[in-house]
């Protein structure tokens, strides 16, 4: 569906610090043992399959089956902005078997872009953050845009603006598309999509004009050179890119925006399952293979203490808010 753009704002907001790095878990009390599976456990990805979520659900469903003795399985929810995905987590029973991948839309950005959701903050307990990467600024590469003002000069001369691909209602890079709109002056028509699969196979073919995606999804397409990529987000240039500059250095002071996943529980699991399946998922994450194709991607594996990341959670639910309000931005 099309919806026009609404940008935001607030352009100067610092991203806040993520979570602790896995080195830093077991800092104070004894590290819970991992959590033992007595049945076969589940991760929902709240998208359709080839995205983010599903990549990474699948990474850390194969390095958890050997630490938790059962096999984990992934199971695909897309829709509604990662709300399904959610509401599958929640009906299950509350005993650590299943959780939900989750990420800065569903988990924090959607409580104040959405008019109602059918789930509270307060229903979820954070578990883990899994990964941070950057996001990146796509285009097809068959336009006369090779830069963040050429694009501005393409979207001026095109009726109507550009189409700007959305892969999930208040992602990471929905909000920092939004921002990055605002912030260049760049008149966009967002298009909304289930998904990051789909929106790239229209960026590609031509149905849409520009993107703002996570690493992990696009860089298979830059690299075959499918796509474009024009700037990414974060503060530092990727090592997968280097020599895609930062929307820093073309002059959009404290442009930081990272993309970062994480896995969650119902609220009502018991906190010894939630520190036990922290200190199985630290284990998966500290897996060298794991970190070797995160890094490979574009991300970094995080890990860390439940605590920090319930800590982390609760920042990027303030810092967004903050942003959306400012900005008016709609789903």
């Amino acid at each position: 569906m099309f919806t026009r753009m609404l940008h935001t704002g607030a352009a100067a907001l610092a991203a806040l610090a993520l979570a602790l790095p896995l080195a830093a878990h077991s800092q104070g009390a004894a590290p819970a043992a991992p959590f033992k599976a007595s049945k076969p456990m589940h991760i929902v990805a709240p998208s359709s399959p080839g995205g983010i979520l599903d990549q990474t659900s699948r990474l850390v469903a194969k390095a958890l089956t050997d630490i938790v003795g059962q096999p984990v399985i992934v199971d695909n929810h897309p829709g509604a902005g990662g709300t399904i995905g959610i509401q599958t987590m929640l009906r299950a029973d509350p005993d650590g078997h299943t959780l939900v991948m989750g990420s800065l839309g569903p988990n924090a950005a959607n409580y104040t872009l959405q008019d109602k959701l059918p789930y509270a903050y307060t229903d979820l307990t954070p578990v883990i953050n899994v990964l941070a990467m950057p996001d990146v600024v796509v285009v097809n590469p068959q336009l006369p845009v090779k830069n963040v003002a050429e694009l501005k000069a393409y979207a001026d001369r095109k009726e109507g603006g550009v189409s700007m691909a959305v892969s999930t209602s208040g992602s990471s890079g929905h909000l920092a598309g939004a921002m990055l709109n605002q912030r260049a002056g760049i008149k966009a028509v967002d298009v909304v999509y289930r998904g990051a699969a789909p929106a790239l196979t229209d960026l590609i073919g031509g149905q849409v004009d520009y993107m703002v995606d996570n690493l992990i999804t696009a860089l298979p397409q830059i690299r075959a050179g499918k796509l474009r990529a024009i700037a990414v987000t974060t503060r530092e240039r990727s090592a997968e890119l280097p020599d895609v500059p930062t929307l820093m250095e073309l002059g959009y002071r404290d442009f930081d925006v990272s993309v970062w996943l994480g896995l969650f529980v119902s609220s009502k699991t018991p906190a010894a399952t939630v520190q036990a399946l922290n200190a199985a998922l630290n284990q998966a994450l500290a897996d060298p293979q794991v970190r070797k194709t995160i890094a490979q991607q574009g991300g970094r594996a995080v890990g860390g203490s439940q605590q920090d990341f319930a800590s982390f959670v609760q920042a990027e639910k303030t810092r967004w808010a903050e942003v959306i309000r400012a900005g008016n931005i709609k789903p």
